[in-house]
């Protein structure tokens, strides 16, 4: 008997399904970071300030622009959930959606983190990732994603048959960002967006495409490395899945703390300025004359 999928395959599918893929967006003329000069910049720096994110729990810094800063490893093994406002706008926060399509599913050296609409310019560009070496292992598994969400109590309700779970990595944000802010903790919440996963070895399973984790191949040390392009709010999750070999959100797996170092160059990188806006004129073809 045949299955529903070939009960329905028309006779042209394998011509269908061999259709050329195209990359969506082209890139060749999106403007470069200068790495040369973020990397000189890094000589003569200072530590300003460090901070320890406890496991299971969040917390929020500030980067004024034209400063680096790390997310190391300390203790163990253990994957961050990372987000980036505006200091000066919340609405104003990283796009993991845009970043994803510009720059792949998972960042390292080189790649940036884009602002929402109608900002859309570079928030952070990552300048050293000491996890590079990983690549994409064999079930197409890499690091630091932007693809998974953040783990969160509404999904781990929903599929837990009612727990109530505090410390993931969405309510470990809402936390910090409501703590550093000011904000009630609501508004706080509506403020939490998709993450870059930090350390998290991620990819998507070749038979289902579904989402999957194993375990991070970070050590003590190891570290990822940003240069602030404007003025930020940055946020950062331990996540309650350790690791993330087993599971998420339970305090069964074994966390360890992530260390936050930043720091201010000697002088500000070569040519270099604050990232500006995107010049869109933000008119949506409103008013203006139809094309012919």
């Amino acid at each position: 008997m045949k299955s529903q999928r070939e009960h329905l395959m028309p006779s042209d599918a394998a011509q269908r399904q061999g259709a050329r893929a195209v990359v969506c967006y082209p890139v060749d003329t999106l403007p470069r970071p200068d790495m040369a000069a973020l990397r000189a910049a890094r000589e003569g720096w200072q530590r300003v300030t460090a901070h320890t994110v406890p496991p299971r729990e969040g917390l929020c810094w500030t980067v004024p622009a034209g400063h680096f800063f790390r997310i190391v490893s300390v203790g163990g093994a253990q994957v961050g959930d990372l987000n980036l406002w505006s200091a000066h706008d919340l609405r104003e926060r990283f796009y993991s959606g845009k970043t994803r399509a510009l720059h792949g599913t998972h960042l390292s050296t080189g790649d940036r983190m884009w602002s929402t609409f109608p900002w859309l310019r570079p928030m952070a560009t990552v300048t050293d990732d000491t996890l590079d070496w990983y690549g994409f292992d064999a079930d197409g598994g890499s690091v630091h994603d932007v693809i998974g969400t953040r783990c969160d109590p509404y999904t781990h309700h929903l599929l837990s048959g009612g727990g109530q779970y505090h410390h993931c990595c969405h309510s470990n944000l809402s936390r910090a960002l409501a703590q550093h802010t000011g904000l009630p903790l609501p508004e706080a919440e509506a403020q939490v967006h998709d993450v870059l996963n930090v350390f998290m070895c991620t990819g998507f399973t070749r038979d289902t495409g579904q989402y999957f984790m194993k375990a991070s191949p970070v050590r003590p040390g190891d570290h990822l490395e940003l240069f602030a392009e404007i003025d930020l709010i940055a946020g950062l999750s331990a996540c309650p899945g350790g690791d993330c070999s087993s599971e998420h959100s339970s305090d069964a797996a074994r966390c360890h703390p992530l260390r936050v170092e930043v720091y201010r160059p000697g002088q500000a990188p070569a040519g270099w300025r604050p990232a500006q806006p995107s010049g869109y004129d933000r008119s949506h073809g409103v008013g203006l004359n139809p094309p012919a």
